[in-house]
């Protein structure tokens, strides 16, 4: 039954016209005791079909109905027949009912006007109804009112779940892209990241390799080497990034870092050619992998920066630092021999990145020249990163 019932629902001229035929049925056993029963069937028929549309035409159906009411009424006072009366005429109280819950009270009110002038015409001119069925027919009127206004209630109740619902979904919907574009944008970050501080090491020792071919052959060799190193250092944490976007993400996904990989870095910056001092304090190995991340990207870009800009016989002064509630990460170079302009061509984003990076992790990053020349990035980042 409640399949049906939900089947109904949905299906409202389906319902309506079950109501109709019902009606029908019920006004036609009265027929026997019609005296003109040809105009009896003809108004049995009539009267249940407004019924049928009441929800998709309330207004004009309404309106028909009670011209047929009207017309029963001036049929019966013609005919002098006031003996069958019609059960199709609860279809008033039907109409009545539709009027307030579906278009409004003050169509009600209206309507409930011209069912009093029906019944008091069908008072005045066949006699019919008598006092008691008078009453009782009101009473019909203020249950079909009542019943409207419940219904209403429940309907607007529903139609505000139903909003509040769809505002719920295009939030959801609306989330998941942004998710998605954050995803994109990490993602992107971590390739830029990857890729040019590779590309700037290799571009650096090929340079030199390039210089010192002939009269230096070892450190040639040696350079050689470091690109060699590079590369597949790169090509292996690329095919780690990239292989999250396969999985679903998750924290221990992302690489770890800590203070080895730290170390790691800093060694490979002194085999491309840049002094490079390492500073460690405090526990580093047990943070959450994307601060870890956040700290070896900053440590990463900045002696980047610093092999790209500052140029030989510089050397840069790396301290991280663990505190209780954050980590301050600081890169400071004394600068050297400038580069060649031609020697390699940033993209301009290592700083807009690091900024980025910063930001997501709900840190603060400042970067500049020192009062002395030297330039330094600082960064502070908290140790439960802020990105939810």
């Amino acid at each position: 039954m409640r399949r049906f019932s939900l089947w109904l629902r949905g299906r409202p001229i389906v319902a309506d016209s079950l109501l109709a035929v019902m009606l029908l049925c019920f006004d036609v056993l009265g027929v026997g005791e019609a005296r003109n029963k040809v105009v009896y069937l003809v108004l049995s028929v009539l009267l249940p079909m407004p019924v049928a549309l009441r929800r998709l035409y309330p207004r004009a159906m309404a309106a028909t109905l009670l011209v047929l009411s009207l017309l029963c009424t001036f049929t019966a006072y013609l005919l002098n027949e006031s003996t069958a009366p019609h059960v199709a005429l609860i279809g008033l109280g039907v109409m009545l009912y539709t009027l307030v819950a579906y278009v409004g009270r003050r169509d009600g009110l209206i309507y409930v006007g011209f069912l009093a002038l029906d019944l008091g015409l069908s008072v005045l001119l066949v006699r019919e109804p008598k006092g008691g069925d008078l009453i009782l027919v009101g009473a019909i009127y203020a249950l079909c009112w009542t019943l409207a206004e419940f219904n209403g209630a429940r309907h607007a109740y529903d139609a505000e779940v139903a909003a509040r619902l769809a505002v719920a979904d295009y939030d959801k919907e609306r989330r998941a892209h942004e998710a998605v574009a954050a995803e994109r944008t990490r993602i992107a970050r971590e390739l830029h990241d990857v890729v040019a501080h590779a590309v700037s090491v290799i571009i650096v020792q090929a340079d030199g390799a390039k210089y010192a071919l002939r009269t230096d052959p070892d450190a040639a060799e040696r350079a050689l080497s470091t690109i060699a190193g590079t590369g597949r250092d790169a090509l292996r944490e690329l095919r780690r990034t990239v292989a999250l976007l396969r999985t679903e993400h998750a924290p221990e996904l992302l690489p770890q870092h800590g203070s080895a990989g730290i170390a790691q870095l800093a060694q490979m910056m002194r085999e491309a050619g840049l002094a490079v001092d390492l500073e460690l304090t405090g526990e580093l190995d047990d943070i959450a992998p994307e601060v870890s991340l956040g700290v070896h990207r900053i440590v990463q870009e900045s002696l980047t920066n610093t092999l790209r800009h500052a140029g030989v016989s510089a050397k840069a002064v790396v301290r991280v630092q663990r505190g209780t509630e954050e980590i301050l990460v600081e890169i400071t170079d004394s600068g050297g021999i400038p580069v060649r302009e031609s020697a390699i061509h940033g993209g301009g984003m290592g700083l807009v990145g690091m900024r980025e990076r910063v930001a997501v992790l709900g840190g603060t990053l400042h970067a500049g020249k020192l009062p002395d020349g030297r330039w330094q990035v600082s960064a502070r980042l908290p140790l439960r990163a802020e990105t939810d």
